[in-house]
């Protein structure tokens, strides 16, 4: 079963950890007329708790989080997918909710995210919506559910069999892949090799050449200070590891400068010609993209057999059920993934 071409975009959108910004972003969200009318915004997670948000902030703006679409069950959605046409609820009725409250970490919270997230990425599978945009996860509450991923980027390479993935955070002012993810800093020297950073910068050029609609321009950052100083610091993973990755590149046509130490990497003159940055590990390129651009970033996932995109923070259980949070990075993964469709297509 195959989603028509002459449609609005169906968007299948991840409540997240519900307890954290989640819910209230995703009824931000359905109360956005400038998302509304371009796509179908589909929320996966559950009616009870969105329901509960709603009439916890009733005295914040009215329009910004009221429930005004149909709720739907999951089990009378996957009846008939492609018959509703409208922004909807898809309620998962997941169990033991009723207690949970905001702001903490707990097991149930975390099963019922691992739901919304099982089951957006099986409908995405099976062409009954045309893109994933996932609201944040919280680790710990997976982790207390039984589902031990380090986060999103994983749970979608084992349920979709992508390989390789790349983990990209974009924004109109810094964009940056990364050649490691979820993993302690101490591993990250072993982890690195000539054919990852290979994939990063191959899947980060075909990315960024969608978005820009013209050849990028790349730079690669160096793991050790300095770039390692011509094998002075390190183990020399500039020479061995990051280089021939370089002018494998370039033989492929590829625009990429570097490797630049990470300490002047991210300097104006350098960003204002970068399209995108291949950082060998998370910290190294979201300390920056964050610095930059937190409310305005996307979490892309590159390689997947499927449209997916994301904010670029986290549950945020400090303002949770607050309406504190700030749905911009949710509008611009929305937006984003419009625009990745429409290039697929």
């Amino acid at each position: 079963m195959s989603t028509p071409l002459n449609h609005h975009p169906r968007l299948a959108v991840t409540m997240g950890d519900p307890a954290g910004v989640g819910p209230e972003l995703c009824l931000q969200l359905l109360n956005l007329k400038q998302v509304t009318s371009i796509c179908q915004p589909l929320i996966y997670g559950d009616a009870s708790i969105l329901k509960r948000v709603s009439a916890q902030l009733s005295k914040s703006p009215a329009d910004a989080f009221s429930i005004t679409v149909p709720v739907i069950s999951w089990d009378q959605f996957q009846q008939n997918p492609m018959e509703f046409s409208q922004p909807a609820i898809i309620d998962m009725g997941c169990e033991n909710l009723q207690s949970l409250s905001p702001g903490e970490v707990s097991a149930p919270a975390g099963q019922a995210a691992f739901c919304y997230l099982n089951r957006a990425i099986h409908t995405c599978l099976n062409k009954w919506t045309d893109a994933l945009v996932t609201a944040p996860l919280h680790k710990e509450a997976l982790h207390q559910a039984g589902y031990p991923y380090p986060g999103h980027t994983e749970i979608l390479a084992e349920k979709t069999g992508a390989d390789p993935i790349v983990m990209m955070l974009t924004s109109p002012e810094i964009t940056c892949s990364l050649v490691t993810t979820h993993v302690g800093l101490s591993e990250v020297s072993s982890l690195l090799s000539t054919e990852r950073i290979c994939e990063t910068i191959q899947l980060t050029h075909a990315a960024m050449k969608q978005i820009r609609g013209r050849t990028p321009q790349l730079t690669i950052c160096g793991l050790n200070p300095h770039a390692g100083e011509h094998g002075l610091f390190g183990l020399q993973e500039e020479e061995r590891i990051i280089q021939p990755a370089i002018e494998w590149a370039r033989e492929q046509g590829i625009l990429i400068e570097g490797p630049f130490p990470p300490d002047t990497a991210f300097m104006k003159r350098r960003r204002e010609v970068t399209d995108a940055y291949i950082c060998m590990y998370h910290d190294q390129g979201l300390i920056p993209l964050k610095a930059l651009a937190f409310d305005d970033a996307v979490n892309v996932t590159l390689g997947l057999p499927i449209v997916r995109t994301s904010v670029d923070h986290g549950t945020a259980f400090d303002i949770a059920w607050q309406g504190k949070a700030n749905v911009n990075s949710l509008n611009q993964a929305v937006e984003l993934a419009i625009k990745l469709i429409g290039v697929r297509r």
